[in-house]
């Protein structure tokens, strides 16, 4: 009788995230489950915003967490660690962590003497990948180790300030705001302009002269960007809105980098109607996202409306932006005007392109308790309540057959229709108190080929046990983890248990890897 060669047999297959048999109390008291070091930092890393408090975990404590995790793995397992640094900051979207990241590991790995891995040089360069970000790193580095700058973080500055710096970039990022200015990189790093750049030695004269000698800064005749700028600011306060409003006035400014904040201190008055429709066609697809609320403030005609619309729901401008899908959520609920509604509905599933059509029945639970309802950051209202549930409605909606569920102290089935949208379904989820997870998956699973559970995994402690305990181990059950907590509420990495994490769709990526029967390696692996 064959005993291994069956139709039924699948091959193990695992998962990078993986626990360590280790228990230990979370943050509400329950036991739960520990991971490895350097699951713990990639969970953290994609959902952290840095120094931005969480419901669990202050900014301070938080932070310090990366920072120990970074350093720590920097020696150990420099490649692996690089490797996170650099896809965290491209494909992972995570700006700040990844500059900060990167300091650390260059700090750890000089106080170590360690010589092998990725240099440190090339893991600087490869987290820079916005003209601000060579002065947001010598920003943080300064703060926290002094402003003796050692000459791997200098090498690797340079090497991106000559990537990045050019005109435009200039003239957007080089404000009076930022405490390193771009003449201030290029003094502290010492970058000589790029051989293949033969304008790039005017324009870094040129930011010198407007760092330390303003009155005295002339725009090289080299960047035809920074003379068209500098022609419009010639042009007297009186004719300025004529200018721009007449002919040829939205090629004007965007010839000269012109972005809306400038624009607006450069009138020295109202931005009506005239003045955003001038600047509209110049604006990123973000940017016009972020705005839709004062273009119906200031009344922009329903013709150019149309136009943006039509820019901010294009599939190629959504994957160019690189933005998380609750950015759109967000403009969705700030926007006052229902003629966003439906290009917000179709921008946001562009950026939910990887949710898998999930075959058989799935069940997914979305967690609604109140350790999710805190900010994402300081400078956002979007909680990972609402994120949840936006990825949770769209995992139903794509899949053959779903029950979608909110849990917290209670939970229930949430109603949907196929072919619904996200954005309407997300309207129907509550505030349902305190985490049982336990009892929400005992309820609710009727035999499902698969569990996805959308959350913080902080089980309440009145509420105790491994979360997919009621589930056969048989059927696999997917954490997605939304907040980056070290203690997990399950097994994770073997098994048919596994976790991801992250503010992105990126993770939904390993299901059907998984399911196909083939073992899910870390992001910048695959």
């Amino acid at each position: 009788m064959a005993r291994f060669n069956t139709r039924s047999t699948r091959p193990r297959v695992t998962s990078p995230v993986r626990s360590t048999g280790d228990t230990a109390r979370n943050h509400q008291g329950a036991v739960g489950h520990l991971r490895d070091s350097r699951s713990e930092l990639f969970l953290l890393a994609v959902a952290n915003f840095v120094s931005q408090e969480t419901h669990h975990e202050d900014s301070e404590a938080r932070d310090t967490r990366f920072a120990t995790l970074v350093r720590t793995l920097a020696v150990e397992d420099p490649e692996w660690t690089a490797g996170l640094l650099r896809w965290l900051r491209d494909e992972g979207r995570m700006r700040t962590a990844a500059v900060v990241g990167a300091a650390e590991y260059v700090k750890a790995r000089l106080d170590a003497g360690a010589v092998d891995g990725p240099s440190n040089r090339q893991v600087v360069d490869s987290v820079l990948l916005r003209a601000d970000e060579p002065g947001e790193l010598l920003g943080y580095w300064t703060s926290r180790y002094g402003r003796a700058v050692p000459k791997p973080v200098k090498r690797g500055i340079a090497d991106a300030v000559r990537r990045l710096y050019n005109g435009r970039a200039l003239l957007k990022y080089d404000t009076a705001s930022k405490g390193y200015r771009f003449g201030d990189v290029l003094n502290l790093v010492h970058a000589a302009p790029d051989p293949a750049k033969p304008w790039q030695g005017d324009l870094f004269r040129y930011a010198l002269d407007r760092r330390h000698h303003p009155e005295d800064a002339v725009a090289p005749a080299s960047d035809r960007t920074l003379t068209a700028h500098r022609e419009l600011m010639a042009v007297p306060v009186a004719e300025r809105r004529a200018v721009i409003t007449g002919p040829g006035g939205a090629d004007r400014l965007a010839e000269a980098g012109m972005t809306w904040e400038a624009l607006a201190g450069w009138l020295q008055g109202p931005m009506d109607a005239a003045a955003w429709e001038a600047v509209i066609p110049s604006m990123g697809a973000m940017a016009l996202v972020r705005n839709l609320r004062n273009f119906d403030e200031a009344g922009v005609g329903d013709e150019v409306a149309a136009g943006v619309a039509a820019r901010i729901s294009d599939p190629a401008a959504v994957a160019a932006s690189r933005q998380f899908p609750f950015r759109y959520l967000a403009a969705y609920q700030h926007a006052p005007s229902l003629r966003w509604a439906y290009p917000l509905e179709q921008a946001l599933g562009h950026s939910l392109g990887n949710v898998p059509a999930l075959p058989g029945r799935t069940l997914v639970l979305v967690d609604r308790s109140g350790s999710m309802w805190s900010p994402l950051s300081d400078r956002s209202q979007l909680n990972r309540a609402d994120a949840a549930a936006v990825f949770g409605a769209a995992l139903a909606l794509r899949a053959a057959d779903a029950d979608l569920v909110e849990f917290g102290t209670s939970s229930a089935a949430v109603p949907y229709r196929r072919g619904e949208s996200v954005l309407k379904i997300l309207e129907r989820f509550g505030n349902l108190g305190g985490t049982d997870t336990v009892r929400a998956v005992r309820r609710h699973y009727r035999g499902h080929g698969r569990v996805l559970i959308v959350t913080d995994e902080q089980a309440s402690f009145t509420y105790y046990g491994d979360a997919t305990e009621g589930v056969p181990p048989t059927v696999p059950v997917y954490t997605w983890n939304l907040a980056g907590y070290r203690v997990g509420h399950a097994p994770a990495g073997s098994d048919n248990r596994h976790t991801f994490g992250g503010l992105s769709d990126a993770a939904f990526r390993m299901v059907p890897l998984l399911e196909a029967g083939r073992s899910a390696d870390w992001p910048w692996n695959r």
